[in-house]
């Protein structure tokens, strides 16, 4: 009995001019039966349509009267090593190897479903996003600050040496500038200007930088911080920092501080804060100019003066002694202090 290959190949060696005799001496077939299958159709018949295989017979294995046992304690306990699965069955009779339970756990282990990731929207003036971004130039590392008003996904963006409260401060000031108001709360990731311990996933407390609070009262602002390990919830922010490395600052070339921050103003302007957003449908600086400007808190009166950083000081960049503060003392006579003593020395 010949098969279908044999048939097809037979049909192959005949369109190429083959001879029959000579093809039933190379295929080991008779002449006569070549003559049958040309004569008979059965060169030509269901040759063109695809081959139907039966599905493969399923093969037993050692580990088959074993996988109920794998499959009801992954159930219970849906975090159980493959290994300790191994040696549970073994001790129950499997003879087999390690391989095929691990196989089989890797396919019927529970995954546990993602959490979903909501994405919430505040009302206009209501919250901004406050990140920085680590960048390194020819000269050396540099941190930009983005401020991000969370309704109108208005950015402002501004490169600095470091990443210290003195700065936060003086970006925060520019931004609160640049929208010409202060949005109500300012939601921060653990920045450690912002954050000096967070203990809430252990049922403990927010403990939030003093000096801040009071830059933030005297501003107006209320600071929120992330819960740790999820950033995704200041994602208003996060995503401009992958946008300002891919639209920004990638494939650009700079001199000078001076000069990054120069281009990055240009690029908020003609860009950034004027492109057709992809979550509002809208540009940034359309719908904060229609629905969030007015709504803004007011400017303080007065940059913010701290009370725990000196003022600083014009120095050379690199100096390596800092300044120290002249202190007056007021020099009294000896009888001052008599006195005050009651008259006894």
């Amino acid at each position: 009995m010949f098969g279908r290959e044999m048939r097809m190949l037979l049909r192959h060696y005949l369109a190429n001019g083959g001879s029959k005799a000579g093809l039933a001496r190379k295929l080991g077939i008779s002449r006569d039966t070549i003559y049958d299958w040309i004569e008979t159709g059965q060169l030509d018949r269901d040759l063109d349509e695809p081959v139907a295989y039966t599905p493969r017979p399923p093969v037993s294995h050692k580990l088959d009267p074993y996988k109920p046992i794998i499959a009801a304690r992954l159930d219970t306990f849906p975090e159980l090593f493959a290994l300790r699965l191994f040696e549970e069955v073994r001790a129950a009779g499997y003879t087999g190897g390690y391989t095929q339970v691990k196989e089989f756990v890797r396919q019927v282990r529970p995954r546990p479903v993602p959490e979903p990731i909501i994405r919430f929207e505040t009302p206009p003036a209501h919250q901004a996003q406050v990140d920085f971004a680590y960048f390194r130039l020819p000269w050396g590392v540099r941190y930009a600050l983005l401020v991000v008003l969370g309704y109108s996904r208005l950015l402002w963006l501004r490169f600095y040496a470091r990443q210290d409260m003195r700065t936060l401060f003086r970006g925060l000031e520019e931004a609160f500038g640049f929208f010409g108001g202060v949005p109500k709360e300012l939601l921060f990731d653990q920045m450690k200007a912002v954050v000096v311990s967070d203990e809430r996933l252990q049922g403990g407390r927010l403990v939030e930088n003093a000096e801040f609070l009071r830059f933030a009262a005297h501003c107006g602002f209320t600071p929120r911080a992330c819960r740790p390990y999820r950033a995704q919830t200041k994602g208003k922010v996060e995503r401009p920092i992958r946008y300002v490395r891919g639209s920004f600052f990638y494939g650009r070339t700079f001199v000078s501080d001076e000069d990054l921050n120069a281009q990055a103003e240009s690029w908020l302007a003609q860009t950034a804060n004027v492109r057709c957003h992809r979550t509002t449908g809208e540009s940034p600086l359309l719908r904060f100019e229609r629905d969030e400007k007015g709504l803004l808190l007011p400017l303080p009166a007065r940059p913010y003066r701290s009370l725990v950083l000196l003022p600083q000081t014009v120095s050379e960049p690199h100096s390596a002694t800092p300044a120290v503060p002249v202190v007056a003392v007021e020099r009294r006579p000896l009888a001052a202090y008599a006195a005050l003593a009651g008259g006894a020395l």
